[in-house]
């Protein structure tokens, strides 16, 4: 059960998690069943931090709704995803604490989004109760990498106040060699290479190469041919500390490429 308690003075864990399809969220599966497991085996938060790949504009804005929707972003699919909810809670204290901490950062304060499928496919299996508070925070597509990574680090302390903050994305994520989602193409070499680096970096807390992914040559170029999937991640590494232990919960490519790699750290 999710009643173990935190080290003293530790602060509560983040996540990094590859999402993949909005055809997980009624799925069970290996990674399903990680998350569910990651929800069963931690303490429960008091509220999360959602930073989705799927809210990613022209400025840095965190959810203060007073009934956060449930946005189906995505066409196509089955009507069954179009009938999910995820009725989590607000937390407007949580979303004005956020615009403090990241001072003098322009925050806006948004009352129009909700939880896109980035949270609420994850959280759905996590905390399928929906009775964890949960706030959305955007991804600015202004700013670079390395403001991105220097948020998460403005953020940390939220993990000392018993919220979790996780990242929604895919360090691989290229929908232009997607192969569908019942394919059973082999995943390709560069793909594969591209997730183990990223563990590889992230185990032994080479934030600055993560950070300059664009150096990581033609791989990284495949894997990340756009950014707001990957962003995700640099907010969790820039809010753990160099000492937390870094665990790979579930890793493994999809449809030849997805990635599906979670990174835990803390815990």
């Amino acid at each position: 059960m999710n009643d173990l308690a935190l080290k003293k003075n530790s602060p509560f864990p983040a996540l990094f998690i590859g999402h993949g399809s909005p055809m997980i969220s009624i799925q069970d599966n290996r990674y399903t069943k990680a998350w569910k497991d990651i929800g069963d085996r931690l303490p429960k938060p008091s509220a999360i931090l959602m930073v989705s790949a799927h809210w990613y504009g022209p400025e840095t804005a965190v959810t203060v709704s007073t009934s956060p929707k449930t946005i189906h972003d995505f066409y196509g699919f089955p009507d069954e995803l179009y009938q999910i909810q995820y009725p989590a809670p607000r937390d407007q204290a949580l979303a004005r604490r956020v615009k403090e901490l990241l001072s003098p950062i322009n925050v806006e304060l948004d009352d129009d989004w909700g939880l896109d499928h980035g949270a609420w496919s994850i959280l759905k299996h996590m905390y399928p109760n929906a009775d964890i508070p949960v706030v959305q925070i955007s991804i600015n597509s202004n700013e670079p990498a390395q403001f991105h990574y220097d948020i998460g680090r403005q953020l940390e302390q939220l993990r000392h106040e018993k919220v979790m903050i996780i990242g929604s994305g895919n360090i691989v994520h290229n929908l232009r060699l997607y192969t569908g989602e019942n394919s059973t193409a082999a995943s390709p070499d560069w793909a594969l290479r591209f997730e183990r680096k990223v563990k590889e970096l992230a185990l032994s807390r080479d934030d600055k190469s993560l950070i300059e992914y664009e150096k990581l040559g033609p791989d990284a170029a495949l894997s990340i041919p756009t950014p707001e999937h990957y962003l995700p991640l640099l907010y969790v590494l820039g809010a753990s500390q160099s000492d937390e232990q870094i665990t790979i919960p579930v890793d493994g490519i999809e449809s030849s490429s997805i990635s599906m790699l979670a990174i835990e750290v803390g815990s």
